[in-house]
């Protein structure tokens, strides 16, 4: 085989760099469902991939509340904070049901209503309440998950002291 030039070995390295890159593109393009796309395929899932995908539908409903909030749609907003909270409120209902996932929807919740509370601070004091009651929402919808996780060890332990 011969010996190729450094042009050569270039000229394949960038061929070879640039079809990589356009296939993470279309990868990633095609991973990237639309909103209504990731709703219809949690209202078709089943019950143990609901979670995941109610909380993926919470975090593009923060992301786009954010960006409403900061163009000045406060109306908008404020109705993606409500269904951000719903689509909590449906993983939380979800992983209980299913017992599975609930540590990462805890998680995914926790880190929801940190960022809220990071949106909250850009607000001027008017538009502050929703988001502070979206918030209390988040927090009961992690005590609850907090509750059940700490449950099971409770329950083990009694399950123990009842075999003799």
């Amino acid at each position: 085989m011969p010996e190729r030039s450094p042009r050569q070995r270039a000229l394949r390295w960038l061929a070879v760099t640039a079809l990589l890159l356009a296939l993470t593109v279309t990868h990633c393009a095609a991973k990237e469902q639309s909103l209504a796309e990731l709703k219809l395929r949690f209202a078709n899932a089943p019950p143990e991939e609901q979670p995941q995908l109610a909380i993926q539908i919470a975090q593009r409903d923060l992301r786009t509340a954010d960006e409403l909030y900061q163009n000045g749609k406060v109306d908008d907003a404020r109705a993606n904070v409500d269904e951000l909270v719903s689509y909590c409120e449906k993983a939380r209902d979800a992983a209980l049901r299913t017992k599975k996932r609930i540590k990462n929807v805890e998680i995914d919740t926790r880190k929801i209503a940190d960022k809220l509370r990071d949106v909250d601070r850009t607000l001027s004091f008017d538009d502050q309440p929703p988001v502070e009651q979206a918030i209390r929402r988040l927090e009961d919808i992690r005590t609850a998950l907090l509750q059940e996780m700490f449950a099971k060890d409770e329950k083990k332990e009694e399950k123990k002291k009842e075999k003799p």
